[in-house]
């Protein structure tokens, strides 16, 4: 079994059904987004921080499905049915992007054959390999979780940020969740490391380049080679569309792109030694 964790939206923001007397009650799964055919269903959530409740999704084959979270707001409040979800399952590959998205860029039909989403699983963890290689850095953080924390006390009293925790890791942290024990502290899971699939950037390049190297890969799923803007008649001749330059509509995104979550190595500079006291100062600038 995996698990997704949704985020109720009730008049255009974020709520927390919980403390104000409501509740997430049941995620629904359907095979089409015109969501007629019953699949499966999870449900209730349980509240992991403030505005976050974790599904615990039922075994259903790997594919693509359009759901329907029931949940009301407050107490009192008439249910919402928020049909704006779907999940590409399984969840927790480890990979920022799914073999239904890249076969969407492709333009391919769905449901996906198990030799396509073979196929397209390599291509996506080819090309995330490349985003790994250029960032220095994974893209899946990892999941750390430590009990019986007491936060730092803060006026704000937020428990989401990481600053609230005696924990620190030389990376990114952040908390995905927490759990009373009933004596003032508290079980916690952090994330550390750079979530990549959280990134729209990265997921669309890895996407993308997943897409296009299956495109061009000879027998690959959707290959079509070289793009035929126009034959003549005899077929003497072929003319090819023009890929879009760097910059334009439609043209691939570049590694270059991602360059701000590059990571950056830092060397101490070699300076030389101080003289002795009293010859030079007792502190180094």
């Amino acid at each position: 079994m995996s698990t997704y964790d949704y985020r109720p939206m009730y008049g255009g923001a974020r709520c927390d059904p919980e403390p104000a007397g409501g509740k997430v009650t049941s995620l629904t799964l359907f095979s089409g987004p015109d969501r007629t055919t019953y699949v499966a269903e999870a449900g209730p959530a349980a509240r992991l921080r403030a505005g976050a409740y974790r599904f615990t999704l039922p075994d259903v084959p790997p594919g693509r499905y359009w759901t329907t979270v029931a949940f009301t707001p407050s107490e009192g409040a008439q249910p919402i049915k928020d049909e704006s979800v779907h999940l590409d399952l399984p969840l927790g590959l480890g990979l920022v992007t799914s073999p239904e998205a890249v076969a969407k860029e492709l333009s391919i039909s769905l449901p996906i054959t198990a030799e396509q989403r073979d196929d397209l699983l390599t291509a996506i963890r080819k090309a995330q390999a490349d985003v790994v290689a250029y960032l220095g850095q994974p893209v899946i953080p990892q999941l750390v979780t430590r009990t019986a924390l007491t936060p730092y006390w803060r006026r704000d009293g937020n428990l989401e940020d990481p600053e609230s925790w005696p924990f620190s890791a030389d990376d990114l942290v952040q908390v995905s969740a927490y759990r009373a024990r009933g004596d003032g502290s508290y079980d916690v899971d952090f994330l550390v490391g750079f979530d990549g699939a959280a990134n729209e950037v990265v997921v669309r390049y890895v996407t993308t380049h997943a897409a296009e190297s299956e495109r061009l890969r000879p027998g690959g799923v959707g290959s079509q080679g070289r793009r035929v803007s126009s034959v003549s008649a005899e077929g003497q001749s072929i003319s090819y569309e023009s890929e879009p330059i760097i910059g334009q509509a439609g043209a691939l995104p570049t590694l270059d792109s991602l360059s701000r979550w590059k990571r950056r190595l830092f060397q101490p500079l070699n300076r030389p030694a101080r003289p002795p006291w009293p010859y030079s100062s007792s502190r180094g600038r």
